[in-house]
């Protein structure tokens, strides 16, 4: 009897778990899918009738893949990926704010021209809060704030670099985390940090930067 009364503990218990689990995956399922598509919302609206989402499908509770066409001939072949944190599995939740991973939109395109180079750029920021102690009766310190510093890992600097890398140097307010060109399918691939994209205005300056960095990648074709 005593050891029947444990396993109808132990039931009980595996019973609760499962429900709960049940209910913590099914209520953060649904807050991933509304964050999703709202972010998606914004990307649709920041188009202004220069372009639409034509499907949009669920990849997992997770990532959301849609496929969009412009009327204009900016970009061809698009699909835009947005990557949320896996709310619905509580230890790789964990796991990722342990990492700090970020919610991601990634933009994937190709453009009239291939590029005829490869690139890959990737931000870093470095910031500090603390203040830095000069020790007094030292001699006077300048303070000067730098611009931004492209490091490379690029032996030789082609003039089709020059327009890519100035358009990313403009668009240093933004949250881009990385920028890709290839001359393989897709040529434009982009990732922002989706908390960056909090509106319409913010999407449509994301897209804006996208046609930028689109037009700079083509310039040297449409000039021979």
């Amino acid at each position: 009897m005593h050891l029947r009364g444990v396993w109808r503990l132990v039931l009980i218990d595996a019973l609760t778990t499962a429900v709960l689990l049940s209910l913590w995956y099914l209520y953060f399922a649904r807050y991933n899918r509304r964050r999703g598509v709202l972010a998606l919302r914004r990307v649709g609206a920041a188009c202004d009738g220069q372009g639409r989402i034509v499907d949009a499908r669920w990849l997992g509770a997770c990532r959301l893949q849609a496929r969009l066409h412009f009327a204009a001939r900016w970009f061809e072949d698009v699909h835009v990926t947005v990557r949320l944190l896996p709310r619905p599995l509580p230890l790789q939740w964990l796991s990722s704010l342990w990492r700090k991973n970020k919610e991601t939109l990634t933009f994937e395109a190709d453009l009239d021209y291939a590029p005829s180079f490869q690139l890959e750029v990737f931000r870093h920021r470095w910031l500090t809060n603390q203040r830095i102690r000069v020790a007094e009766g030292s001699r006077d310190w300048s303070v000067c704030r730098p611009g931004p510093v492209v490091l490379t890992t690029r032996t030789d600097w082609t003039q089709e670099l020059t327009p890519v890398v100035n358009s990313l140097i403009n668009s240093r307010k933004s949250d881009l985390l990385s920028v890709r060109f290839g001359a393989e399918s897709p040529h434009l691939v982009a990732t922002v940090a989706l908390e960056s994209l909090s509106d319409e205005q913010a999407a449509a300056g994301f897209l804006g930067i996208m046609r930028e960095l689109a037009a700079g990648a083509s310039t040297f074709r449409h000039k021979s």
